[in-house]
């Protein structure tokens, strides 16, 4: 599918007497409450802790004030990027958003089947339900996000398989060597991967299963505690990088910086872009809001640097904004996966839809022709 100008898709649905599907992120997140079970809705929908990192992540773009500019002819609009040699027809790609089989069946192959109709990239999660390979089969424009496991062997195998895949980079992850403390699931007793949901690159791996005595089909339970086992590795140091620079040739982004002077380490010890990211407040309890980090990241880094940035992106003007602070384009997470509940993978390419033809008609009134036009004049807090 090509993706409408907003003009014309605001036009289509006046014509239509009204949306085939939810407007706002709000309409799509209760949909999917409507469709999912209560433990895999909070599992997407939820938060660390208080779920205070969750809330400033909002508040963020909601302080943060548009300056559009008059009379600079918008009428034609080109919002492509090219970030790292991965093109896409809008400054967003879907961020990577783990264990989807618990929001549709079809899971990750109908986030990728949207991903190649509509042209905007993936990042496909380490704890994915689909193996790297099958959604590398659709033909997505991808890049591969890396937790990185606390046996090397296990991690480097990942990392090479999706070079092989044709992904285009490695999105290191640098958050999560632990699960954060998650109320609403502890509360529940709710994690999926104990069922082995979200673990088919583990179940798909080699070196993995050389280590079992047992095939993953025949006994699921110990294959999982197995995985989960090389989960926590809270004594990597910026010094690891090296090791995980030399397994492969794919540009490395790390994933999960909220401060200027880790941005700046992280660039040294060898990345080639930054994602500002609070893990959409999954993480760290009472975090500093990702776009507020993201102003210091840019700052400490210059221009020249790839900065990107997820967490709490919901509307075109967030994307706006979040491209005049200092990013190259913007990770959205959890409004695809709340399309995917609602509407698998019609649903998925209608969030994406929409997403562009609202970011398109804000881009239109504010004066912006082009992703360059959004620089720091634009917007006031």
């Amino acid at each position: 599918m090509t993706l409408d100008s907003g003009p014309l898709v605001q036009t289509a649905i006046y014509i239509a007497g009204g949306a085939e599907w939810p407007l706002a992120s709000e309409e799509w997140e209760e949909r999917a409450r409507a469709a999912l079970e209560p433990g895999a809705f909070d599992y997407v929908a939820g938060g660390a802790g208080a779920e205070a990192t969750m809330r400033a992540n909002l508040e963020a773009f909601e302080r943060m004030r548009l300056r559009p500019r008059m009379l600079v002819g918008t009428a034609e609009r080109d919002l492509s990027v090219e970030v790292l040699g991965l093109r896409s027809p809008v400054p967003f790609l879907l961020a990577p958003v783990g264990v989807l089989s618990i929001v549709h069946p079809d899971a990750e192959l109908a986030v990728a089947r949207a991903a190649a109709a509509t042209g905007v990239p993936l990042v496909l999660s380490s704890a994915a339900s689909t193996s790297l390979e099958d959604v590398a089969a659709v033909g997505p424009p991808r890049w591969y996000q890396l937790y990185w496991y606390s046996n090397r062997e296990i991690a480097a195998s990942l990392v090479k398989r999706a070079e092989q895949a044709g992904y285009g980079a490695i999105v290191l992850t640098l958050d999560t060597l632990m699960l954060g403390w998650r109320d609403r699931d502890l509360r529940r007793g709710y994690l999926p991967f104990l069922q082995g949901e979200g673990l088919a690159q583990f179940f798909s791996d080699p070196v993995f299963l050389a280590g079992l005595d047992t095939p993953p089909g025949e006994d699921v339970a110990t294959a999982s505690i197995q995985a989960l086992a090389t989960f926590p590795n809270l004594g990597l140091t910026w010094d690891d990088l090296a090791w995980l620079r030399e397994q492969t040739s794919l540009p490395l982004v790390v994933k999960g910086v909220l401060r200027g002077d880790d941005a700046r380490l992280a660039l040294e010890h060898g990345a080639a872009g930054i994602v500002v990211s609070n893990h959409g407040g999954r993480q760290v309890d009472g975090a500093v809001a990702a776009l507020d980090a993201l102003v210091e990241v840019r700052e400490e880094v210059g221009d020249g640097a790839v900065v990107l940035m997820d967490s709490g992106v919901r509307r075109g003007a967030d994307v706006l904004k979040a491209l005049a602070l200092g990013a190259d384009a913007v990770l959205v997470g959890r409004p695809y996966a709340y399309g995917l509940a609602v509407g698998g993978q019609a649903g998925v390419e209608a969030v994406i839809a929409q997403l562009a033809a609202e970011l398109d008609v804000t881009c239109a009134l504010a004066g912006v022709r082009t992703v360059a036009d959004a620089d720091r004049s634009l917007v006031s807090p």
